[in-house]
């Protein structure tokens, strides 16, 4: 860390002089604006900011208070007191060339709260409920009042326009109230209490502090420009803001997400959906301008939007992510440092001003969230945790506090005392947190409840987000759809449906009709709902038919991000136990894991059955695991039966035992599919056959049991062909009931025989 630091440092003074040569003989040139100056103060404020940033990181600090503090050694509180000429020189105040980089800035305060609105969870609001909102209330209420009455008795010469003491009251009492949801969230992240109960709720309350604020800060910009507390543009403001917050989380949740897809999976340039998320970014901003309200508004509500998409993949995410935290945070917070001039503070009112707007700030938030902790339900330390990371204003703060420069609500020395308060909470806020967080103790329904949670997030069924469903005219095709639909809606997974057969462009023109694929699979989805199930019911649909070859077709799709490929076909195998040449070219396009459905007995005169009686093989191996997985999504999505068999096969005699100490491997492995099930609530029966060879064991149990549906978890084989080993081989070929194969999307070098 140190070496780092001396890194950072030695590098700073070898920028600035060589900046400072060459910007005074830019200078000398011409006094219009200069494209050189432009790029010298974007390389110093990444380089200096980024630079900073890794420090702050390495000794507990969240990085963006690297990048504030950037401006500020660059700008006049301490560069422009050594050097004020070269200062000068690279950062000049001539208007022309200082709108250029705040051209850059404002936008980058779009992004920066679409940002915000991409990590805002509204989930987490939702699942803690009532508790967040109650705290939430109390704790932007005191904060608020403090500091409208700081507001009201300010100096005249603290205001830019003290005849609109007012609005600067409001702004006053929005800028104390607010917290930083994406700092706080980063010391609850670090500390492993994402997920826990208080956790949870001091991140959820922080988002909905967020959510206040930026909303009475659009409302407050449009008083700003109207001058006077005009009653009717008040009026217009708020009905506006209301009516644009109204259509955006109903009709436009939905556009979002059908846009997003559609780039996704229409588009063929570089980073199609990167595009449409920054397009209706701007969109928004500009209709919320429109209505009168500041921009950040719209720009904060289309993160929300964007983030809630079902489809937003880790990679596109991470893009995104890159393109603002490297380039347009540091160029942000650097100016906003470079505008905060620390050197006004030696005058001793300011200092004392400043000393007791912290102090106001801090006792008003802490105060109000630990009173709404108490009254939310929580004790004593939970409270003390959750005030601790309230008072944290950051980023936020710093962004607020740049709009009401920008619109003249702040004059520079108020400006200048509150990014103080921001820098000076945030940096306190951490140590506070992790010594408040470290001291709760765990109740045993939040131990069982982190247990199930961590389970889930290492498991298939509960990670999958979008499954592709390739069907042909058969009723093999219809049974799949249902098993589909069963898969997809559970949890509201948006599905597509890819018809590959000979009348493949007619089925799709038909999907609309009762008996459709697209049809089976809402109808399955839909069944969930009476069992009130989440999101169940809420499936969208969308149909492809093939267009090209169907390797190419499959693999063009694949790209799109697909992580479960369902198939179902008229034929599955052909002559020596082999897969049909259509099962052969569908698994060689796509690399993922594969479902291939086989329907027999029963199933095949009634595909869409009202209940499944499942028999799932397990060996103790990931892959078995990964088919009980599977078998107990589906038993749970409808009625009927799970049973559950025990088989021993020769790749699985070092099988991990199971969780239960004691008990023997084959009873431990039983166990552990007794307890995956119990966690979802799914009653199973379980069988040991440990003296038959496993495909004989899993055809006795078909015989004597009344299973009408096989579900393995199965490894692909390397081969000259597609093979699942000669259990899975023996068992799809031989079994009187429906067969469905879950793959893994590796190939196996060495042949499995596994279950």
């Amino acid at each position: 860390m140190q070496w780092s630091l001396l890194r950072t440092v030695d590098l700073v003074p070898a920028a600035l002089v060589l900046t400072t040569i060459a910007a005074g003989a830019e200078g000398g040139k011409s006094a219009a604006p200069s494209e050189f100056l432009l790029v010298a103060q974007i390389v110093l404020l990444i380089a200096v900011g980024r630079g900073l940033g890794e420090t702050m990181q390495r000794i507990g600090q969240p990085s963006v208070m690297g990048e504030l503090l950037a401006g500020i050694l660059l700008g006049p509180s301490l560069f422009g007191w050594i050097w004020p000429e070269a200062q000068q020189a690279i950062f000049p105040r001539a208007p022309e060339q200082k709108a250029m980089i705040d051209g850059i800035a404002q936008f980058g305060i779009l992004l920066l709260l679409l940002l915000t609105g991409m990590e805002t969870d509204l989930k987490l609001v939702r699942k803690v409920g009532k508790a967040a909102i109650a705290i939430s209330i109390a704790g932007i209420l005191v904060p608020f009042a403090c500091g409208f009455a700081l507001g009201e008795f300010l100096p005249d010469a603290l205001l830019p326009n003290p005849q609109a003491r007012l609005v600067a009251s409001l702004f006053m009492g929005t800028a104390l109230s607010i917290s930083s949801v994406k700092i706080v969230a980063m010391v609850v992240r670090e500390m492993n209490f994402m997920r826990r109960n208080v956790g949870q709720i001091i991140v959820a309350t922080a988002v909905i502090d967020d959510t206040i604020g930026w909303i009475i800060i659009a409302v407050i910009f449009s008083l700003a420009s109207q001058g006077t507390l005009d009653v009717a543009s008040l009026a217009k403001a708020v009905l506006g803001t209301l009516a644009f917050l109204a259509v955006s989380f109903t009709i436009g949740r939905r556009l979002v997400f059908q846009l997003i897809r559609w780039a996704n999976d229409t588009l063929v340039s570089t980073a199609p959906v990167v595009t449409v998320i920054l397009l209706l970014m701007g969109a928004m901003a500009l209709i919320t301008h429109l209505i009168g309200v500041h921009t950040v508004l719209g720009a904060f509500v289309a993160g929300i939007l964007v983030g809630e998409s079902p489809i937003l993949t880790r990679q596109i995410d991470e893009r995104l992510r890159g393109l603002i935290s490297s380039f347009f945070m540091p160029v942000f917070f650097g100016l906003a440092g470079l505008s905060a001039d620390l050197s006004v503070l030696r005058d001793p009112n300011l200092l004392m001003l400043t000393g007791l707007l912290v102090v106001i700030a801090s006792v008003g938030k802490f105060g109000g969230a630990f009173v709404g902790g108490t009254l939310g339900g929580l004790n004593y330390r939970e409270s003390l945790a959750l005030a601790s990371g309230m008072n944290a204003r950051g980023s936020t703060e710093v962004i607020i506090a740049t709009i009401g420069l920008s619109i003249g609500v702040l004059s520079q020395n108020l400006f200048t005392m509150i990014v103080t308060m921001a820098i000076l909470t945030t940096m306190a806020m951490p140590p506070m947190l992790r010594a408040a967080l470290a001291k709760l103790p765990m109740s045993e329904d939040e131990k069982g409840r982190l247990e199930r949670e961590e389970f889930e997030k290492r498991g298939f069924v509960a990670n999958l987000e979008r499954p592709l469903l390739a069907v042909d005219e058969s009723v093999n095709a219809t049974f799949a759809a249902h098993i589909a639909g069963l898969i997809a809606g559970k949890r509201g997974l948006p599905i597509t449906v890819l018809h590959i057969g000979k009348r493949a462009e007619e089925q799709e023109k038909g999907r609309g009709a009762e008996e459709s694929h697209e049809a089976v699979v809402k109808k399955a989805a839909g069944a969930l709902s009476a069992h009130g199930e989440g999101d169940a019911g809420s499936v969208d649909v969308v149909t492809r038919a093939r267009r090209a070859e169907l390797g190419e077709t499959i693999a063009a799709e694949a790209r799109k991000g697909f992580d479960l490929l369902v198939v179902g076909v008229g034929k599955i195998t052909a002559a020596k136990d082999r897969f049909d040449q259509t099962i052969e070219d569908i698994a060689a396009g796509f690399e993922g894991p594969l479902a291939i459905v086989a329907a027999k007995g029963k199933h095949l005169k009634q595909p869409t059955p009202d209940a499944l009686n499942i028999l799932v093989p397990i060996s103790g191996s990931g892959v078995s695991k990964r088919g009980a997985e599977v078998a107990v999504a589906l038993a749970q999505a409808g009625s009927g039966s799970l049973r559950v068999i025990y088989v021993a096969t020769t790749r699985d005699k070092g099988a991990q035992r199971g969780a239960s100490r004691g008990l023997s491997q084959e009873e431990g492995i039983l166990k552990d599919a007794s307890d995956l099930a119990a966690r979802y609530d799914v009653d199973i029966t379980t069988t040991l056959r440990v003296n038959r060879a496993p495909e004989a064991a899993i055809l006795r149990e078909i015989d004597t049991t009344d299973v009408d549906l096989v579900v393995m978890g199965v490894d692909r084989i390397q081969a000259d062909h597609l093979s699942f080993g000669g259990v899975a081989g023996a068992v799809l070929g031989r079994s009187k009931v429906s067969v469905l194969l879950v793959s893994s999307g590796e190939a196996q070098q060495a042949p499995a025989e596994k279950a």
